[in-house]
């Protein structure tokens, strides 16, 4: 953070210290000096205000529930139903006001306000309280949570229109000595919640929890005033000031939250317990996922992103991540190029492919070279060397990683090393391997045909036990076959004729019911002892 922002922060932190302050001390003033707490009556203003305020707290309750029903979260769930209580009470006390709709006033409906407020602290102190031990509440348990609190309400209502005892006498706005006893139990609970949500302010610097302390705060300053407050007093007024602005608080940084991730859901992502941030990290790598393989399968993605609108993925979101999805897919179709469709795909399945070392496996490996290609590239320019290899690779890649499963090992100049069965699930490997020599020799015997002077491949198909694997160093790897197999296919691709394939004796005994063969009798090879049976496949191209 540079000096400049720091300080920007430390007065704004400065201006919430004093505007928080402010009521405290004003009411200490006009109780200290009561003829400053000058005497103002005017039931409609009273009315309106007070109902606003409760619509705004219903507003705010409603949003809540949904949010905390989508995502299973404990925390904004009794943050709801601290919400709608308080709403539900603080309406009723609009009810009290004289001469708007009752001709005159109500004990039940007047007290209604602490008795809102002292509920809702107990459920905002056990929504400060939750942690990750905190199971998840049903949405069978929810909704009888919530019935149970609109009945408490209209419980409230009909004893007082019916004026039971203690409810029965024409109030003088006062709060009667039961709920005074019981008023600082809800304000430590209050000051206990503005504490935690600090704490979580802290820990995440997202808007909602620092609103939640700041309404925390304002809601206990209204608990006192209520105490010492004088009906139609400053006093009396300045507690339904600072609950009206503790729940503009909450909605303006709801609002902005929702602004900022364009769902209800998303906007209280900063309340969230850690389980329920964990399900939406969850949501969104199924989401990525799903971004990925729409943009692979050139599927639209407004479907897509409107099912992950709906699943509760802000629009933000989203928008970052169909981001990710397009560079994922960039550096998947980069992979795929290299490696091959299936290759890539297991390395994406599981990364330990990935680690230093290998496997013995059963492969076939295919050697394929051109032949006079030096004497060709001596006699042409650079650009019609170039032009030859594109033309024969664009053949010939394609057919090797797509069509017949192989994994290009490397490309060695105008040669290419491919391994069939490399991860150990191609138990036709052998005759993939010829089969895809077989194509490469035909189709470049034909391009060739047509070009003057265009060299043909030689190539080599071994048979084996191999180990395949990574080589090299953590910082710099290659994937790779290592063995006597890969060996012999090198020795086997020498002796080919240009336009043929050569084949060893095991590959042979796997395809001979499949593909006929010419023998060519026993060789002697570099390193080998004893002479070795090779096999030339016939009609692959010309001498």
């Amino acid at each position: 953070m540079t000096e400049h922002g720091g300080a920007v922060t430390r007065q704004r932190r400065a201006a919430l210290v004093v505007a928080l302050v402010i009521p405290m001390a004003g009411l200490i003033l006009l109780l200290a000096v009561p003829q400053l707490d000058a005497r103002w009556q005017h039931q409609p203003t009273h009315f309106w205000l007070v109902l606003a305020g409760a619509g705004l707290n219903v507003v705010l309750g409603v949003a809540t529930s949904e949010a905390a029903a989508r995502r299973s979260d404990v925390r904004t769930f009794l943050i709801s139903l601290a919400l709608l209580l308080s709403a539900g009470f603080l309406g009723l006390h609009a009810l009290a006001t004289p001469g708007v709709l009752l001709d005159g006033p109500n004990a039940g409906f007047t007290v209604a306000t602490p008795v809102g407020l002292l509920l809702a602290s107990v459920f905002a102190a056990a929504s400060a309280r939750t942690d990750e031990r905190t199971s998840a509440i049903s949405l069978r348990v929810q909704r009888g949570l919530r019935s149970a609190a609109l009945v408490v309400l209209l419980a409230w209502a009909a004893l007082s229109l019916a004026e039971i005892p203690l409810l029965d006498e024409p109030s003088t706005q006062e709060v009667p000595l039961p709920l005074r006893v019981v008023a600082p139990v809800a304000i430590g609970l209050y000051a206990y919640s503005a504490w935690r949500y600090l704490v979580l302010f802290l820990e995440r610097r997202r808007m909602l929890p620092l609103a939640v302390a700041v309404a925390c705060i304002l809601l206990a300053e209204a608990m006192i005033a209520i105490l010492f407050a004088r009906s139609w007093h400053i006093t009396w007024w300045e507690w339904h000031l600072l609950m009206a602005a503790a729940f503009g608080v909450i909605f303006f940084a709801a609002r902005a939250e929702y602004r900022r991730e364009g769902t209800v859901t998303g906007a209280f992502a900063g309340l969230y317990q850690q389980r329920a941030l964990a399900l939406v990290d969850h949501l969104t790598s199924d989401a990525l996922d799903s971004l990925t393989r729409a943009m692979r399968s050139g599927e639209p993605l407004d479907p897509v992103r409107a099912r992950l609108r709906d699943g509760g993925l802000t629009g933000e979101r989203i928008d970052a991540l169909e981001r990710s999805a397009s560079e994922l897919r960039r550096v998947n179709d980069l992979l795929h190029g290299y490696v091959g469709s299936q290759l890539a795909d297991q390395f994406a399945a599981d990364p330990d492919l990935a680690d230093l070392g290998g496997r013995e496996v059963e492969v076939t490996v295919m050697f394929a070279d051109l032949v006079g290609f030096t004497g060709f590239s001596e006699s042409r320019p650079p650009e019609e060397g170039m032009e030859l290899l594109n033309t024969y690779w664009a053949v010939a890649v394609p057919a090797i990683v797509d069509d017949f499963g192989g994994f290009i090992e490397r490309f060695a100049g105008d040669g290419i090393v491919v391994i069939f069965n490399t991860l150990g699930d191609q138990p036709d490997h052998a005759l993939r391997a010829v089969r895809c020599a077989v194509f490469i020799q035909r189709e470049i015997g034909q391009i060739a045909a047509g070009r003057t002077g265009w060299p043909l491949f030689r190539i080599g198909v071994n048979t084996g036990r191999a180990v395949v694997g990574n080589v090299g160093a953590h910082q710099r790897r290659n994937f790779t076959v290592i063995g006597d197999t890969a060996n012999t296919a090198a020795r086997f691709e020498a002796l080919a004729k240009p336009g043929r394939v050569v084949i060893g004796p095991t590959t042979y005994s796997q395809i001979r019911d499949e593909m006929s063969a010419t023998p060519l009798g026993p060789h002697h090879l570099k390193g080998k002892a004893e002479p070795v049976e090779i096999y030339e496949l016939p009609g692959c191209g010309t001498t």
